[in-house]
């Protein structure tokens, strides 16, 4: 045993994996079902760090509102917001850039920078994270609104205000993956 690291709630649940396709009848299968959902609940007191998150429910979305709103208010303040997305919406190759940097920024912080340990739970389509659509859904919705509402983007111009809310809609995706996975649910 000295030498193999323990083993932990992971390895738990890939355990009842197994089980759960070996069990015969309906009602063992159930049972196993049962066990792997109270192990997902067990408390393992290990804080912020190293939990397991899968799901996204609405306190997911409510940290990734705090998350994007923490990040989003100097971006909605500052100036430069408003000129940079001037700027790219003269350019598409930097605004489809941006875009892109975007989402790419918080699948990097959701699921490849290891700060939590993120499961993808039921996916839609089979394909789509969940949590990534709620992260850059609710990012994309904050930024619209807090840049009309306050009166920072002029929408007689679709594209430059689209541009401007980009560059913001960045800064607030990044506040909200940070903010939906740092509290560790």
């Amino acid at each position: 045993m000295d030498g193999e690291p323990s083993p932990d709630i992971d390895d738990l649940l890939d355990e009842l994996e197994d089980l759960e396709e070996s069990v015969d009848s309906t009602s063992e299968r159930e049972q196993v079902r049962e066990t792997m959902r109270m192990a997902r609940r067990v408390d393992t007191g290990s804080g912020v760090f190293g939990n397991v998150i899968k799901g996204f429910d609405r306190g997911d979305a409510a940290e990734a509102l705090v998350g994007s709103v923490v990040f989003g208010i100097p971006m909605l303040v500052e100036g430069g917001t408003l000129e940079v997305g001037e700027f790219i919406a003269t350019h598409p190759a930097y605004l489809a850039g941006t875009l892109t940097f975007g989402v790419a920024i918080v699948i990097g912080i959701l699921y490849v920078a290891d700060i939590q340990d993120v499961r993808v739970h039921e996916p839609l389509f089979g394909l789509i994270p969940r949590r990534l659509v709620g992260v850059v859904g609710i990012a994309s919705v904050t930024a619209v609104v807090a840049m009309t509402a306050w009166g920072r983007v002029d929408w007689s111009d679709p594209h430059v205000a689209a541009s401007q809310v980009t560059v913001c809609f960045v800064a607030m995706a990044i506040g909200g993956a940070l903010g939906d996975i740092l509290p560790g649910s």
